[in-house]
């Protein structure tokens, strides 16, 4: 391998070319080739990637020998039949998420993986975002105390999809976080869901999760809303914190605030409401963060934080909640 990793971007519709740019701006890596089926999408990034060898056809990029790395941004039903061509290949893949679309494929494109020893990482970016590793630093910490219970917001108006629901478009990045901060896979899953705008397809979906430890977990998914929120919220024992990606600054706030024995009567409690703090966190482009670690554990050799593993873990439960939609939607028709 040569001191910079070699990779292409498959896949130029809505998120390939942002993945694109931040690798062709990591001086770790280099962007040989761009591969898109259109015409026009080749010819416009083309321009813009004018060091980047174009294409149509993905096997000219498992067949350059040269290349050390593939980024597949395809539309996501196509993301375990690519993975395992690459990695079948000889080639590190990076796959946008969700992995799959079914555990069993899920667990196809990390048996290729092993097979061919190439580092396999799923795009998880949220587990990259610079104020949710701080919000995990705190509740692995122990500073909040016993994690109760945690709830997230993915809401906004658009964009609607087809393809999948917004359980697969948006749960994928929050599951993947609320498994993160647990620390632990849940034991329990349900989901139910509405579709307003296209049969079959859940514009709206809530999402609930237990885990061991007691820890619940509750997710809002819509791309029909009148807000655009991107929030969690962890109660603790201790402390409360909520993440907002939305805000333009303190993205990351801290309250002191619960409930505390009153020390005059036994078994009685009263409420806590202390300071409000809002730690400094930085502001580097999660997108630029996670394109890096990917290309560090290709040259090292070291599993991605967001590996096989945590592919594995947010399928199956992104699989289970279908489940419980499918089965909520067809009790509801009765």
């Amino acid at each position: 391998m040569s001191d910079a990793v070699r990779v292409g971007v498959v896949g130029l519709g809505y998120w390939g070319p942002n993945l694109a740019r931040n690798f062709d701006r990591l001086p770790e890596a280099e962007l040989a080739w761009i591969c898109d089926g259109s015409d026009d999408q080749r010819e416009r990034f083309a321009r813009e990637f004018p060091d980047a060898r174009a294409t149509a056809d993905l096997d000219d990029l498992l067949g350059d020998e040269d290349l050390d790395a593939v980024i597949v941004a395809t539309p996501v039903p196509t993301h375990a039949d690519l993975a395992v061509r690459v990695l079948e290949a000889g080639k590190a893949c990076f796959v946008e998420k969700p992995l799959a679309l079914s555990l069993e494929d899920a667990e196809r494109v990390v048996a290729a993986a092993e097979k061919a020893d190439r580092t396999l990482m799923v795009g998880h970016l949220l587990e990259y975002h610079p104020g949710l590793v701080r919000l995990g630093e705190l509740a692995s910490s122990g500073e909040l105390g016993d994690i109760h219970y945690i709830y997230g917001n993915r809401l906004n108006l658009g964009k609607l999809r087809t393809n999948e629901n917004a359980l697969w478009s948006l749960g994928a990045h929050d599951i993947s976080v609320v498994m993160s901060l647990a620390g632990e896979d849940p034991e329990d899953m349900r989901a139910v869901g509405e579709s307003y705008m296209n049969p079959g397809v859940e514009d709206v979906v809530f999402a609930y999760l237990r885990f061991p430890s007691g820890l619940a977990a509750h997710l809002h998914l819509s791309w029909l809303d009148p807000h655009k929120e991107r929030r969690f919220t962890v109660v603790g024992s201790k402390r409360m914190a909520t993440f907002d990606d939305m805000a333009a600054e303190n993205k990351l706030t801290i309250y002191d605030k619960g409930f505390d024995q009153d020390f005059r009567s036994y078994g009685e409690y009263i409420a806590r409401s202390g300071d409000v703090m809002s730690p400094a966190v930085s502001n580097e482009e999660p997108l630029r963060i996670e394109c890096r670690h990917f290309v560090e554990c290709v040259r090292d050799g070291t599993e991605p934080r967001s590996g096989a593993a945590s592919g594995l873990r947010v399928v199956r439960a992104l699989e289970t909640l279908q489940r419980s939609l499918d089965e909520s939607a067809r009790a509801r028709a009765v």
